[in-house]
């Protein structure tokens, strides 16, 4: 079964920036999205054979979550069940048979960190949430993290100490995420490489030389590591200012829409 998740920055944009092209060549069995910025009539996008689940920022154009789906779920959850976040649209939880996967867009501490509070406050509610489910049975999770977590997953290190998405705050909460029973699958597999990034800055000349940040993630509940067989990040597709990532497990399909 394979898994993709990507920040789209804009699904209307990023449907006509080569989103259905990717789409349709890497046929995953689930398609997760953060930063969707479109209501259920506002979507263009609606591929055969696959389930939607979308939720919506109360705020037009911003944040939102969507989920693309070729396996019905058993059960499907939006938000976790605190109105400053719920409103934004930032999270999905789909119940199946042998895992739960929640799809999140963490908040973003804004260039001045003047969202810093907020998004502690979320990352200890997320992460209880997480606790929660895990209980029951195993986890994944995917999305737009909003943070570089170790020194290896940014390009220029020092310069960028303290700023948005890698200040030792935020940078903490990430490993207090993965002590709490999570891993990374992507650095699971891959401990040492360097320059594996999924988002760079518009800036002229960023991407082309790899100057970037890796803050899209999978992580997966310990015990359900093995399962994952293959980890991508889809380093030459564009679209976004975020590139896709992906991963592949061994739990087959039970069912699937005709």
């Amino acid at each position: 079964m394979k898994l993709i998740s990507w920040n789209v920055a804009g699904l209307r944009a990023c449907v006509n920036k080569g989103l259905e092209e990717f789409f349709n060549k890497e046929g995953a069995d689930i398609f997760c999205i953060q930063e969707s910025k479109v209501t259920e009539e506002q979507n263009p996008f609606h591929p055969e054979g696959y389930y939607e689940y979308l939720y919506p920022a109360e705020k037009k154009g911003y944040s939102g979550t969507l989920v693309y789906s070729k396996i019905k779920p058993l059960d499907v959850k939006y938000g976790i069940e605190e109105e400053e976040y719920d409103k934004e649209g930032r999270t999905i939880t789909l119940e199946y048979d042998d895992f739960y996967l929640v799809n999140v867009y963490v908040p973003n501490v804004k260039r001045d960190l003047s969202r810093m509070e907020s998004r502690m406050r979320f990352q200890d509610l997320f992460k209880n949430y997480l606790k929660q489910l895990d209980k029951k049975k195993p986890v994944l999770i995917c999305g737009d993290f909003n943070v570089a977590h170790e020194e290896i997953d940014i390009k220029n290190v020092k310069p960028n100490i303290g700023n948005a998405g890698f200040t030792y705050e935020e940078r903490d909460k990430m490993t207090e995420l993965l002590e709490a029973g999570f891993i990374d699958t992507f650095r699971y597999y891959n401990k040492d490489k360097k320059d594996a990034y999924t988002w760079w800055s518009y800036r002229k000349g960023v991407r082309e030389k790899n100057i970037g940040w890796r803050i899209d993630y999978f992580l997966s509940s310990n015990r359900f590591i093995e399962s994952i067989t293959k980890t991508m990040i889809y380093k030459d597709i564009l679209g976004s200012d975020h590139c896709p990532i992906g991963i592949e497990i061994s739990t087959k399909i039970k069912d699937s829409k005709k």
